[in-house]
């Protein structure tokens, strides 16, 4: 493509791995030290802000300034407030029953393969995943159309998950609703609200990219893995095999939307 400079681009992209790396690597040492590994959720968000700041930085004058500046606000924004709804919502408790099954399973020593099976997969999946934010930096194009709809997709998103997150967090806060299911306010239109904002902020950031149809192309699977995992890997499905034998959640499985956010359906034989 005429005017993208993808030498420079390919160099961002090994520096983007390098950042994504380091957020891994030193949030690993605190956690392995205290041998609760959900410190790396907190990193996840954290690590994402890092590539977009490094590359816009290394950027520095090939791209269109309100593009990069917009995709990586944007991405600072999503990453640095997700972090700390994290880092919030798990103060004060052990290890996440995850990594405890996970872990438990480890063949030889357990902080190796929390390395090697944790910290290193997901700062590649960081860098897999920000390909369009690091795209973006480099478009020549001005801003168009389709960066104005990303952003509307994006900014959606963003509201989505936090609002749900806000929501749930009210809730459990709540000591008469230990032991029951969230099923209110956003959650009653869909079971996974913050995934389903997840899925929109990285369909946005990906439609904030594309200045051009290779840009488009290189950073594609971006907005294709993240939905996989959210719906398939390890969001949507892990949960809700841990949260299957609760009371109440099969009738809140039948009459709420496993996604995509729909009114909750009426129990069957209710007047409509």
């Amino acid at each position: 493509m005429s005017g993208y400079p993808w030498a420079e681009f390919t160099a961002n992209m090994a520096a983007a791995a390098g950042a994504a790396l380091a957020v891994m690597l030193i949030v690993f040492v605190p956690a392995a030290a205290k041998g609760t590994h959900r410190l790396v959720d907190v990193a996840w968000g954290l690590a994402f802000t890092a590539v977009a700041v490094a590359s816009y930085v290394l950027s520095g004058d090939y791209g269109d300034d309100t593009r990069r500046l917009l995709i990586t606000g944007a991405t600072a924004v999503w990453g640095v407030r997700l972090a700390a709804h994290i880092a919030w919502r798990g103060r004060g408790h052990g290890e996440d029953p995850r990594y405890d099954r996970m872990l438990a399973k480890a063949p030889g020593n357990r902080t190796l393969y929390a390395l090697r099976a944790v910290y290193l997969l997901q700062a590649a999946l960081v860098w897999l995943i920000s390909l369009p934010v690091q795209a973006a930096q480099y478009a020549p194009e001005p801003v168009g159309p389709l960066t104005l709809v990303g952003l509307v997709v994006f900014a959606t998103g963003l509201v989505f998950e936090a609002v749900g997150d806000f929501q749930l967090a009210r809730f459990k806060a709540d000591p008469a609703h230990r032991g029951r299911i969230m099923d209110r306010g956003l959650w009653s239109w869909t079971r996974h609200p913050n995934y389903f904002g997840d899925f929109l902020v990285w369909w946005g950031l990906y439609l904030m990219a594309c200045g051009n149809w290779q840009v488009a192309a290189v950073s594609l699977i971006s907005p294709v893995v993240m939905t996989f995992l959210l719906t398939r890997g390890s969001g949507k499905r892990l949960l809700e095999n841990h949260m299957a034998g609760r009371p109440g959640y099969a009738a809140y499985v039948k009459r709420t939307s496993g996604f995509f956010p729909r009114p909750p359906r009426r129990p069957s034989g209710q007047e409509q």
